[in-house]
């Protein structure tokens, strides 16, 4: 059987493997020259976000999700609610790309992408759609790290020290 230090660092290191995918991910998008993003720019930009998305869940999931009562104390629940705040808020920036994603596409955005369409002009509710993306993509980021910044300090608490 594998021991708990062995599955803790193999899951650590999974969860850190997952942030150079969101930091290459966020460059996609922001480094870009046009206003506009073209299919081919946001499936390159998922590409990237979605191993991360993976490599981070994964381990929540099978892992420290089941083990939680286990070890429930202070900095545990702390970790866990950071953590759970993250997904909540990319769930909420979800509600946003959802809706963006299927007026964009109607409207033929993502193939002939035109420079001087303005997104608001596209449906009455576009700002508010974009402003929920960014809190969620913000959000998650924050509680994100957060979150790996106590799972870290659990971890050294737990194996190291």
């Amino acid at each position: 059987m594998v021991s708990d230090s062995v599955v803790a660092t193999v899951a650590a290191g999974a969860v850190a493997a997952s942030f150079p995918f969101y930091l290459y991910g966020a460059w996609i998008i922001l480094s870009r020259e046009q206003d506009n993003v073209t299919w081919d720019l946001l499936t390159h930009h998922l590409s990237y976000i979605l191993p991360g998305l993976v490599l981070t869940t994964v381990p929540v999931a099978t892992w420290m999700a089941p083990r939680l009562f286990d070890q429930l104390n202070g900095l545990s629940a702390l970790h866990a609610f950071l953590g759970l705040q993250a997904y909540a808020l990319l769930a909420f920036g979800l509600t946003g790309i959802v809706r963006i994603f299927q007026v964009k596409r109607e409207a033929d955005l993502y193939e002939g992408a035109d420079g001087e369409v303005d997104l608001n002009d596209l449906h009455e509710n576009m700002g508010a759609w974009r402003g929920r993306l960014r809190v969620g993509v913000f959000g998650y980021t924050l509680f994100w790290l957060l979150a790996f910044l106590v799972g870290v300090y659990r971890y050294y608490l737990r194996y190291v020290a």
